[in-house]
This record gives structure tokens, C-alpha cells and sequence, in this order.
């Protein structure tokens, strides 16, 4: 079972038009990353309480806090994000959420591509919030972003071979392999063993901006035929970048998201699945 759910912030920096589009959609589902163009975790508690008390009004649940955990440098001090780390459990508490999207960090100033020098760090970090999630019933699925450690097929595999917790899997983008410059195919061959979230975003190499998935590099085709085939159950989160996207987010307008939604329901549709 595909379960749908949205970055809606791709729609409108505005929650009521976000919640409007969904559910014309009939999308049932948000991933929580950003209101009024202001991230999640930077909310006051006053507005996190009213965009609570909305969604509940209208009916809209929460597939997870899309948080932007382990998007600092790798050098940068850990502590303050360790806090804004337990604030974000907090706020997936309030939201009535057990799921984090998370990312295993940028390289230091002046990188030359050698990542060697910084692993163990990041293997430390991950373990911390593994650690930290498991205690409070969250689970953290680790999205493979360009840029970040875990954006390779290779890393991945490290990654999850090294942070063993029940409590930390991977959440799929094939267009994040596609920009980066990597084979999906191997991307999924890597994260498939460790998958709990899928983000449905689509790329063709080279381009400024991202496809109707099924359009592009991504391979989602084969993919999604492999998941149909071993009943995923699971959350598909639409994240089209259909205008352009970058590292705080993604742009696709109230007028082209029901044309990304309607492009994963007919793929879907096409390879047999149950989707809600």
C-alpha cells in the first residue's frame, strides 16, 4: 500500500492553500517541512500549536516532521544541533508523528572530496540521534540529499552497516542520485535493504529543475515494479520540484502539484498497486 502524503510547502508558503490543493488531490497527508516560508523547527510554540489545531480542523495527518537535521558542515560545534535535534522529537510529539527525515551532514569549508578524514565523526553524530530516537519511539529515515555524506550508494552502505538501530532507515529520492551524478539504480541497490519513506521526485541529468515522476533518470518505473511486486507498505511522499529546488526546500505551485500527483497515481495505477 502507497500511502500519498506532499512536501505541501512546494504548493504555497501559505497552510491554508496547501491544505486546499491536498485536498483536491486527495491527499490525506503532509510532511512537515516549512509554513510562511519559515522551517518547522523555527516556528515559535504558538504557531506550531495553531498550524496543529488547523490540520486537525481540516482533517490532515502528518506522514513525518521534514526535518533539516544534519544539514550543518561536519565541523560545525555538534551541541546547539544536538538541542535543535530534541526539539525537533518534540515537535513530532506535538504533531502526533513518530517519523524524522534527517540528513548525515555537508562537508567542511574547502573539501576536496576526500570524505576519509571526517567519518568517523559522522558516524558518531548518526549514532547520537539513532541512540537519542530509539529512546523516544522515533524513527529517523535518512534521506541520500546531494552534497551531504550519505549521497552515494557507497556511503549509504556505510552508513547503515555501521549505525545499527532499528530506529534509523533510509527514505529513497532517486532524482537526489540522479543531480548528484550517481546511478539510481545503485542507489536503490544500496538503501532498498534499509527503505521505510520514499520521496516521489523525478530528474533528468542536467536539468534545472525536476520531472513528473516516471519522466525523467530516476528509473522509477523498474523500481516502483520491484516494490509493487513485495507489497510496500509505506509512505510515497510527493516532493516534484517541478519549478526548481534547493538546499532548504522546493518550488512546484499550486497549479502544476495536482499534475505531479495525478503522474504518480497513473504510474502506480499502471503497475498494479494499492494506493490510499
Amino acid at each position: 500500500m502507497f500511502i500519498l502524503s506532499a512536501f505541501a510547502d512546494e504548493i504555497s508558503p501559505n497552510p491554508t492553500e496547501q491544505i486546499s490543493v491536498l485536498q483536491s488531490c486527495q491527499i490525506g497527508f503532509i510532511e512537515l517541512r516549512s509554513v510562511y516560508s519559515t522551517n518547522i523547527l523555527s516556528l515559535s510554540g504558538q504557531q506550531l500549536k495553531d498550524l496543529k489545531q488547523l490540520l486537525d480542523k481540516e482533517g490532515i495527518k502528518i506522514s513525518a516532521i521534514g526535518s533539516p537535521i544534519g544539514k550543518i558542515r561536519i565541523d560545525e560545534p555538534f551541541a546547539p544541533h544536538l538541542e535543535k535535534f530534541q526539539h525537533a522529537i518534540d515537535v513530532c510529539a506535538l504533531f502526533e508523528t513518530k517519523n524524522m527525515r534527517i540528513f548525515s551532514y555537508y562537508p567542511p569549508e574547502g573539501f576536496q572530496g576526500d570524505w576519509h578524514p571526517w567519518r568517523n565523526a559522522v558516524l558518531d553524530r548518526m549514532h547520537t540521534k539513532a541512540y537519542f530516537a530509539a529512546k523516544a519511539g522515533i524513527q529517523l529515515f535518512h534521506e541520500n540529499e546531494h552534497r551531504i555524506y550519505g549521497d552515494s550508494p557507497e556511503r549509504i552502505e556505510d552508513l547503515f552497516a555501521n549505525v545499527r538501530y532499528p530506529h534509523f532507515r533510509a527514505a529513497f529520492d532517486a532524482a537526489n542520485f540522479v543531480y548528484g551524478g550517481f546511478d539510481p539504480l545503485l542507489g536503490w541497490k544500496a538503501s532498498k535493504p534499509y527503505l521505510a519513506h520514499l520521496h516521489f521526485k523525478d530528474w533528468r541529468d542536467g536539468a534545472e529543475h525536476g520531472s513528473l515522476i516516471g519522466d525523467g533518470d530516476g528509473q522509477w518505473p523498474l523500481i516502483l515494479k520491484e516494490l509493487v511486486e513485495e507489497k510496500y507498505h509505506g509512505f510515497a511522499v510527493l516532493e516534484p520540484h517541478l519549478l526548481g529546488g534547493g538546499p532548504t526546500g522546493g518550488a512546484t505551485g499550486p497549479d502544476k502539484f495536482p499534475q505531479a500527483v495525478q503522474a504518480a497515481r497513473s504510474l502506480l495505477a499502471k503497475l498494479g498497486a494499492e494506493v490510499q
